[in-house]
């Protein structure tokens, strides 16, 4: 009765998000006679729907007659054209037929951002089905092997499939126009990494999806094909899939969620050897000038070059385990201790991997609304290659409890205390940035210092995790699960939000709502804080992680923490609703300054130039 449970949250969870989409779209905008009479006879002063300044009235940009309307490079109208501002053009193939063949670098990176999208909103239903269960401290909702099977798919998608796509994504549509490149080095392997990513899906959720079909079809009167597909259960060996657990479960989706982690690791090398070639070879700016979302987007590909070969061979030897009786990580001849090691190798830097380019983002995006350089620009650069190179020393601090070698782990405390010095000069150069600024609470603004924030929260703790003795009390506690989610769902997913809510006048040709943006950052702030400020006391009450039961006295700050979970549920419910009302009657962007950076200081970067208005 689980998998049915499941099967209904999940159809529920869409039906809310397609709720929340065709609400948007049907909104109808509430047009007020008089001031639209007023608007035809006086200059435009409000501020922004975004939260820009309300600057000077808009003119046209070209030398046209004020009455007519701007236009674009292709003969488009970014106010009236159904298509995207940044990525219409005269010579591409319309409907399904471009998205499905486009070559362009602005299109592949609108894929992946929406794929993102989508693996990011199915990950966050798992979130929340672990989060139901929860509430009371018996199993009641799910069954055990469902709840650990969901605890399994929320890893591996939010982190193969969101969090590494959605940094690819910005960066296929923007690192080009900021180094003046014309499109991404290879077009057609730029692609074929994008695609690689759509089985690659269906790999990994493939187990959930017949489990919950094989249910639905005993239910329906077709017990014969059900109970085939319900032999194809998904698998529940955590995301980590630690040895003998992963090579002993006889379950046939444990193979295939292995050969789908391998494609996203083949997709992520791809896009990666893309990146390092593009900035090396395509650049047009000299390495002095280079902005600091290039550097981190440079470093990343760095860390994915030597990371994820070794993930590939590491999945190819628990295959071979599994399928033809190897024992590479067999107790009786390799060691399940190997996986650990080869698996956190790989692991830690990946953390990096996710984490440095929304650092880059917050590097590139909070200046702006400060009204001041980046302070420290070269040293935010070290920091970036260092927090690189160190990331590479520190995975053993994932084994502190598995009884290797006391000097070996003394030698990774050491690493691991190391590397947040660099992480610290970020933070420090944040706050020197917007300290005597001109700080304007935009949108994009809010997001970079609450991605500070929640970083700084993160980043504390993880030092207490870095030390020996600490972590002997704390790992495997609900306290490692708030420091590693103050990180990914603060500083990851904050950044995110803050460069989708930057750039969407450049992609979008309109302006979002500054009040929902508002709201949306709101109960994300406060959802994050309850959710994992409440794992963090209960960790450090000794509460174990990765189980569906728990004592009684801790479903008081269980209920907070799944509080926290709805909060951010329905922030990002407002920031779709957001988005898709903004896309259909959002105020248009009449200049190529939508910023109003000009007026702060000409922080403008080239991605802006994209914008068909020019000054005379």
């Amino acid at each position: 009765m689980g998998s049915v449970r499941a099967a209904v949250l999940l159809v529920l969870s869409v039906a809310g998000a397609a709720t929340v989409l065709w609400v948007a779209w049907r909104a109808q905008p509430q047009v007020d006679a008089s001031a639209t009479s007023r608007a035809t006879t006086e200059p435009a002063v409000a501020a922004r729907a975004d939260g820009g300044d309300p600057g000077a009235p808009d003119e046209p940009r070209d030398g046209r007659d004020a009455g007519a309307p701007p236009e674009l490079a292709d003969g488009g109208s970014p106010a009236a054209s159904g298509w995207l501002l940044g990525t219409s053009s005269a010579h591409k193939t319309g409907g399904l037929t471009r998205w499905l063949t486009t070559l362009d670098h602005k299109d592949i990176g609108l894929l992946y951002l929406a794929f993102a999208t989508v693996a990011f909103l199915w990950g966050g239903t798992d979130a929340m089905m672990m989060r139901t269960e929860l509430f009371v401290p018996s199993v009641t909702v799910w069954d055990a092997h469902t709840y650990n099977a969901l605890f399994t798919m929320h890893g591996l998608t939010m982190l193969f499939l969101f969090g590494t796509p959605v940094l690819a994504g910005f960066g296929n549509y923007v690192l080009p126009l900021l180094i003046g490149a014309d499109d991404m080095a290879f077009p057609r392997i730029n692609a074929i990494a994008f695609w690689l990513l759509v089985p690659s899906l269906v790999l990994l959720r493939a187990g959930l999806l017949t489990d919950m079909l094989g249910h639905a079809l005993v239910g329906g009167g077709l017990a014969g094909l059900g109970e085939q597909l319900l032999s194809l259960a998904p698998p529940a060996t955590g995301w980590t899939f630690y040895t003998p657990l992963s090579t002993s479960l006889e379950l046939p989706t444990v193979s295939v969620v292995l050969l789908g982690l391998h494609l996203s690791g083949l997709s992520a090398l791809m896009a990666a050897i893309n990146f390092i070639v593009t900035i090396f070879v395509e650049r047009d700016v000299p390495w002095r000038d280079l902005d600091i979302f290039s550097w981190a987007m440079l470093t990343q590909a760095g860390l994915i070059l030597f990371a994820f070969p070794l993930l590939g061979s590491a999945l190819l030897m628990l295959l071979l385990d599994r399928t033809f009786g190897t024992t590479f990580f067999a107790v009786a001849g390799g060691t399940p201790i190997l996986w650990q090691h080869l698996f956190w190798f790989f692991g830690h830097p990946e953390v990096y991997i996710l984490v440095l380019p929304p650092m880059g983002l917050v590097s590139l995006i909070l200046p702006k609304f400060a009204g001041r350089k980046l302070f420290g620009f070269k040293f935010v650069v070290y920091s970036t290659l260092a927090i690189g190179v160190l990331s590479f020393g520190v995975w053993a601090h994932h084994m502190f409890t598995t009884g290797i070698d006391p000097r070996l782990q003394a030698s990774f405390m050491a690493v691991s205390i190391a590397i947040a010095v660099p992480s610290a000069v970020k933070v420090f150069n944040w706050i020197t940035t917007m300290y005597h600024g001109t700080v304007r609470l935009t949108a994009p603004m809010l997001f970079c210092i609450g991605g500070v924030g929640t970083f700084i929260v993160g980043g504390v703790t993880g030092v207490f995790l870095a030390a020996i003795p600490i972590d002997l009390l704390l790992h495997d506690t609900y306290y490692v699960v708030g420091h590693f989610h103050f990180i990914i769902m603060g500083l990851i997913s904050y950044a995110v939000f803050a460069a989708v809510y930057y750039w969407y006048p450049l992609v979008v040709g309109r302006h979002t709502n500054h009040a929902l943006s508002v709201a949306h950052f709101t109960l994300t702030t406060v959802g994050i804080t309850l959710a994992f400020g409440a794992m963090m006391i209960m960790g450090n009450d000794g509460l174990p992680r990765r189980y569906a039961a728990y004592p009684a006295e801790f479903a008081p700050l269980q209920q907070v923490a799944t509080l926290g979970a709805v909060l951010i549920a329905l922030g990002v419910a407002v920031w779709l609703f957001n988005l898709v009302q903004s896309y259909r009657m959002g105020d248009p962007v009449t200049t190529d300054d939508p910023w109003n950076l000009r007026d702060h200081g000409d922080r403008r970067t080239a991605e802006w130039d994209e914008l068909p208005f020019r000054e005379d």
